[in-house]
């Protein structure tokens, strides 16, 4: 046996799940992205937690993730089977034994809320718990075989990252924390979209009701184009609102420019290619949208400074 691996007995024999099969259940390509929102939220939350303490924040954010993804994965290792993007996955792979999978999760899931809570505060451990619950039971077991807004409803899943952040930073909400929220809820129809208009033979093979297979292919071009306007709304909110500067505003206007630009040609053109790199360019957007944030924070001043100083 590689010593990088662990037997797992099962009725039918003995499976060799490898240890980057464990890691793969939790998702990390997902994982970056909710981790680094989740960190955008404790560095805009005002005071904020010793630098240990937010480490473990973090932690227990990225650990409670990926237990809700190997949750997810043990739940819909049927259709992962099927579609050609998840089939090499390691429970359709046969490389890992479902229930291993999910006892995985949920060991992971319950310590990430219990150190959530006892390092940091039972807000931001609530916070956490909720959202796997609604990733879970809301969007994986209910929303997605269901209906095609199984994304609109349970992209707030994902949404919560940077309000679990701000709450462990302060114990508390505010508006800036909603607002964090909104962004990645507006941004993640447009996102999974593209992604399902460029995969729809994959969710169509698998009877998975995404926007494409149940209302065709220019509806959902249509939806992209009126939820990435929607988005470009939201995401300015930091700006018009004041707590963040034109540094800030300046950068989400040029990104939201582009994401438009993109909808614009998935609404125009006939062929997958547009949404290719829309579903691309969406992750690299949500990146920069929040990352312009903290920057905005670290040198607005100054760029307040240099503009006025051209202006006058």
């Amino acid at each position: 046996m590689n010593q990088s691996s662990v037997d797992i007995r099962t009725a039918e024999g003995i499976v060799e799940a490898s240890l980057r099969d464990f890691f793969l259940l939790l998702k990390p390509r997902v994982m970056t992205l909710v981790v680094f929102t989740a960190f955008v939220g404790l560095i805009l939350a005002p005071g904020g937690p010793h630098p240990l303490l937010a480490a473990v924040a973090v932690l227990c954010i990225a650990i409670g993730a990926g237990a809700a993804g190997a949750i997810n994965m043990w739940y819909d290792r049927d259709i992962d089977a099927i579609m050609s993007r998840t089939s090499g996955r390691p429970i359709p792979a046969g490389r890992m034994d479902p229930d291993t999978a999910l006892s995985f999760g949920l060991v992971l899931s319950f310590f990430s809320v219990l150190l959530m809570g006892l390092a940091l505060n039972w807000l931001a451990a609530g916070l956490l718990a909720f959202a796997s619950a609604f990733y879970v039971l809301v969007y994986t077991m209910w929303l997605k075989r269901r209906t095609p807004q199984n994304i609109v409803i349970g992209g707030a899943a994902g949404a919560f990252p940077p309000m679990i952040g701000w709450a462990a930073a302060t114990g508390e909400l505010g508006l800036e924390a909603l607002v964090l929220f909104l962004i990645i809820f507006a941004w993640t129809p447009p996102h999974f979209w593209a992604l399902s208009l460029y995969r729809e033979g994959d969710y169509a093979k698998a009877g998975v009701p995404m926007l494409p297979v149940v209302a065709g292919l220019p509806s959902t071009r249509r939806h992209i184009f009126a939820y990435t306007v929607v988005l470009a709304a939201v995401s300015l909110a930091p700006w018009y609102l004041g707590f963040a500067g034109n540094l800030f505003g300046f950068a989400a206007l040029a990104l939201n420019a582009r994401f438009l630009w993109l909808a614009g040609r998935i609404l125009r053109e006939g062929d997958k290619g547009p949404a290719g790199r829309t579903f691309g360019y969406s992750i690299l957007y949500l990146f920069l949208i929040f990352a312009f944030l903290v920057i905005d924070q670290a040198f607005g001043a100054w760029f307040a400074t240099l503009l006025s100083g051209a202006t006058g």
